[in-house]
């Protein structure tokens, strides 16, 4: 059993390439674990959706209230349409700019993928774009919400053939990651994203450990690595995150690659024998920068920006 289950962990290994020629190694996400985190953000947002309607329902009964008393003629009308809009916009926004706006953000997870420890990436090995997103957040009304709702709706008997074909339509989809080995749905095909198991265990927290890293100190050498404003503002946080997962991962190549790209984009001479701790150092003293830049309201996103 344990040498199947490191057998199909294997099937699942994929080596992403970054613009910058680095090779990481990820593991693609389960569809077990894809469905889990897919259902919890559904319950997530049909309890803000229930809320919002209780909400509006009360602002509504408010309006009543007021007709009552100072409202002129007409008036109840206008408003309760005004709340009518309002809630088809919540409902709207709730059910696509829910997975946009977490999947944007640093860890590109939402609060389901992050419960099941995975979160998007892109295919070609850059950083996840807004049109990326958008593209595979809209497909998901019509692989998943529009038959839904056809389904649903012929489930009163008077659409009997279009519920049939809606049937049919859903399962399509739904059985789509099935039958690719990335297990793929067709708005990451359409993207140009996959989805992939995230690290259980944040880097920084390892690093806060230790108070030489944190200083830009090399314990095998002693040698103290400091990095200027010029230095540290070339990158942004998809390259912090790269670093983080070259690091965690611990290759030699890879370690060495990006040792070597990161001193000719600040001008230092490579060297050799303590790559891992100029990575280190440099990870540490970046990561304070962007955090910095954040709480003044300043964020980069990548070296593009």
């Amino acid at each position: 059993m344990m040498q199947d289950a490191k057998a199909l962990r294997a099937n699942r290994q994929r080596v992403l390439v970054t613009p910058e020629g680095i090779a990481v190694h990820l593991t693609v996400a389960t569809r077990t674990a894809r469905f889990g985190a897919l259902a919890l953000d559904l319950v997530i947002i049909g309890f803000l959706q229930f809320a919002t309607t209780l909400f509006l329902i009360y602002m509504a009964s408010g309006v009543f209230e007021l007709d009552r008393r100072v409202m002129e003629k007409g008036a109840v009308g206008n408003a309760l349409q005004f709340l009518a809009i309002l809630w088809i916009a919540a409902m709207f926004l709730f059910r696509n700019a829910y997975f946009m706006f977490f999947e944007l953000g640093p860890r590109g997870a939402t609060w389901g993928k992050r419960a099941v420890g995975i979160r998007i990436a892109s295919r070609d090995g850059g950083r996840l774009t807004s049109e990326m997103v958008l593209a595979r957040n809209l497909l998901r009304d019509i692989e998943l919400f529009l038959p839904i709702s056809i389904v649903l709706a012929a489930s009163s008997g008077e659409m009997g053939l279009a519920g049939l074909a809606a049937a049919a339509w859903f399962l399509v989809f739904a059985l789509f990651p099935l039958f690719n080995r990335d297990a793929l749905r067709a708005g990451d095909l359409i993207a140009g994203t996959w989805v992939v198991e995230a690290p259980k265990q944040r880097l920084e927290q390892v690093m806060s450990t230790s108070q030489a890293a944190q200083a830009g100190t090399s314990l095998e050498t002693g040698a103290e690595y400091r990095f200027g404003e010029r230095e540290l503002a070339i990158y942004g946080e998809y390259e912090l995150q790269t670093l983080e997962r070259v690091l965690r991962e611990n290759r030699h190549e890879a370690i060495v690659a990006v040792h070597e790209a990161i001193c000719r984009k600040i001008g230092w001479d490579p060297g050799s024998g303590d790559e891992y701790a100029f990575l280190e150092a440099y990870y540490a003293q970046l990561r304070a920068r962007l955090e910095g830049g954040m709480r003044m309201g300043r964020r980069k996103a990548d070296k593009w920006a």
